[in-house]
């Protein structure tokens, strides 16, 4: 390992928690190295229109808000590397990264590696990812405004997912490949006790359904299959979500940083150092509730101040 790939800071890790955490530890004249990974921007990169991103009042792309981000804490000395980490090493400082072809140490490091949407597998989902297929209600619920859609599950985050979603869509239908929810049971009573909810029981989406005039894609409807009786349907909808859970982007650091049960890294209380000194973890590779671009660009803020902090007290 070359003395000149040393650094006092790397963050694993692009979407919100990353780039703000470069652009924190950049003004500290920490030159942070950023390893952006193969999906510059994280979840952000998939979503087409960000409108509660505070700011922007009247939107922004989100791939042109993650460059901004990248902009800005290039301004302040930060440095991408466009390459994924493969394997770590925080067993001892300074910590070991390496990727494909080459290696890397570091005094403090700051992961940032994100949570991925489960997502159904389809060539018609990705196909209209961004538009009218969605894996965030949170995010992408006000689009749908007097409109009809699907959410395809049956535990609580479907539930959440569907219930937030009668705040705007007029019908909400929940397509379940079972005949009873995982959900809580008081998730459910409430999913049932909503005139807008209907359920689609024993049934999985078999393709997408959409058109594309003039450039602009939109959903029509989806095509199901009853698993029981092998029976194929087409429903109309406008809109579909994707509400089968999150995976945390945390096999990296198996063995090495403490985690839930699910893979989400645990952190101390009011901080985000993690259970080895030095390691720090922002946004949504600890945060299994909010899951928000806002909320992970304030951790990737303390992130960065914790690092900063750290890295005061141990000049070895």
């Amino acid at each position: 390992m070359t003395k000149e790939n040393h650094h006092r800071l790397i963050i694993i890790g692009s979407g919100p928690a990353g780039l703000t955490a470069a652009v924190y530890a950049g003004r500290a004249n920490l030159n942070p190295v950023v390893y952006e990974g193969i999906q510059p921007g994280g979840q952000l990169t998939i979503t087409t229109d960000v409108e509660n991103y505070p700011g922007f009042p009247k939107g922004v792309l989100g791939p042109e808000l993650m460059d901004m981000f990248r902009d800005q804490a290039t301004r302040f000395g930060s440095m991408s590397i466009l390459k994924n980490v493969t394997r770590v090493d925080l067993s001892t400082r300074p910590f070991k990264l390496w990727t494909d072809d080459e290696t890397a140490s570091a005094d403090a490091l700051i992961v940032a590696t994100g949570a991925s949407a489960k997502l159904l597998g389809l060539p018609s989902e990705k196909e209209f990812m961004g538009h009218g297929v969605s894996a965030c209600a949170t995010c992408d619920g006000f689009f749908f405004k007097s409109l009809e859609v699907v959410v395809v599950g049956g535990g609580d985050t479907a539930i959440e997912e569907a219930t937030f979603l009668t705040k705007f869509a007029t019908r909400v239908s929940i397509i379940h490949r079972r005949d009873s929810l995982r959900a809580s049971k008081i998730m459910q009573d409430k999913a049932r006790k909503n005139p807008k909810i209907e359920f689609i029981w024993d049934s999985t989406v078999e393709e997408i359904l959409g058109k594309s005039e003039n450039g602009r894609k939109a959903l029509t409807g989806v095509r199901l299959k009853n698993v029981k009786t092998g029976e194929s349907s087409v429903i109309r909808t406008d809109g579909l979500f994707v509400g089968i859970g999150h995976q945390p982007n945390t096999d990296l650091f198996k063995g090495q940083l403490d985690m839930n049960d699910v893979g989400y890294l645990r952190t101390q209380p009011g901080s985000t150092r993690t259970n080895v000194p030095g390691v720090f973890a922002a946004g949504d590779v600890a945060d299994s509730v909010y899951r928000q671009a806002v909320t992970a660009a304030g951790t990737g803020c303390m992130a960065a101040i914790d690092a900063e902090r750290f890295l005061e007290g141990h000049h070895d």
